[in-house]
């Protein structure tokens, strides 16, 4: 008989609603039990999707309830490492919307908390299942183009205003989108190269009137490898989200994954037969030799899905598989996010 692991979701808004709420819900093991927000818009909209839902706006309810085994932190930066320590206290089971922590000293401690009370921690870095990184990473692992010498993503927006009252676009820790979108290139590119030699970020504030990180370009030293993570809010006309070179050819690939814009549009994963399958028109260019042949065209891309990290977090608790999002990495991607900071600041490249 299947094991059932109840989870409680703290937080509705965005990343509840859009990147939790409808993939926990497409994966077998997993019940969303109970969910914490204090906007009665939000509950409304939960309940019209999911039906009657125990619900709380007191975080408390979700801790001192024995039913729940999982607890689901979709919440602000500041109050990540706050409440995951109170939920390890009290014998959860924890996933934490990236980043990770503000600190790599709070994700240090977690660590140790987690390890002490012999419970689960790792924090939600899914887009290690987008359809285009997978792809990436398959044509890396091949060696198709040789010895990567040169790494280049770009994870770009356009918005040259500023969102009403959102905190990600306050001037307090964790916010500006090194620490949004950045986290998310980092922790890739540490799956494809492991960790770094050295560190340099140009770090800027490009729109008039903003308080925190809207723009950054970060450098990732390795062996024969150089390894650069852009993002920025005003890019209207988007390049290239990959760019790879070799000893022996180049990849390029346009466009992002699309499970983000299908969660957005209220899809279930679990309703769709081909879910996270890119459209030929995405699939990336490839122009290279390989044992002696030349091959140039293109090459389809590999399925994205967001349901491999919460499968993988329930069997973890089950005990069936290791976990793959450890919070080790997720400490270091939030080292190398200080370590980006201060190389901005003091203007020249630091060891990692």
């Amino acid at each position: 008989m299947e094991r059932i692991i109840n989870v409680g979701l703290v937080g509705y808004g965005g990343a509840g609603k859009v990147f939790h709420a409808p993939v926990m819900t497409s994966v077998n093991g997993l019940n969303l039990y109970k969910v914490c927000d204090g906007n009665a818009r939000n509950i409304r909209q939960l309940k019209e999707k999911y039906g009657e839902i125990k619900t709380t706006d007191d975080f408390d309810d979700i801790l001192k309830d024995e039913e729940i085994q999982l607890v689901v932190l979709a919440v602000p930066n500041t109050v990540h490492y706050e409440l995951a320590v109170r939920a390890l206290e009290h014998g959860k089971n924890v996933v934490v919307e990236k980043p990770f922590t503000v600190t790599s000293e709070e994700a240090d401690k977690l660590i140790k908390l987690a390890k002490d009370k012999n419970k689960l921690l790792t924090v939600h870095h899914n887009r290690r299942w987008d359809s285009d990184f997978r792809t990436v990473e398959k044509v890396i692992k091949e060696k198709l183009l040789g010895n990567v010498v040169e790494y280049e993503v770009h994870y770009d927006r356009f918005r040259n205003y500023f969102k009403e009252n959102a905190w990600r676009e306050k001037d307090i820790p964790g916010s500006g989108i090194l620490y949004d979108l950045g986290s998310h290139l980092i922790d890739q590119a540490q799956c494809l190269f492991g960790l770094p030699q050295e560190v340099f970020g140009d770090l800027r504030i490009q729109r008039e009137g903003g308080k925190t990180i809207d723009n950054f370009e970060v450098i990732l030293s390795y062996p024969n490898l150089k390894v650069t993570l852009k993002a920025g809010m005003l890019v209207r006309e988007s390049g290239p989200h990959f760019t790879i070179y070799g000893t022996e050819g180049s990849f390029i690939k346009y466009g992002m994954d699309i499970q983000e814009e299908d969660l957005k549009n209220d899809v279930l994963p679990k309703h769709v037969e081909n879910w996270g399958k890119e459209p030929e028109i995405l699939w990336g260019n490839i122009n290279t030799m390989v044992n002696g042949l030349h091959i140039k065209g293109t090459i389809e891309s590999e399925p994205g899905d967001y349901r491999e990290f919460y499968r993988n977090v329930y069997e973890a608790i089950i005990g069936n598989e290791p976990l793959k999002v450890t919070p080790v990495q997720a400490r270091n991607t939030i080292r190398i996010i200080e370590l980006a900071e201060q190389s901005s600041a003091e203007r020249h490249w630091v060891r990692f």
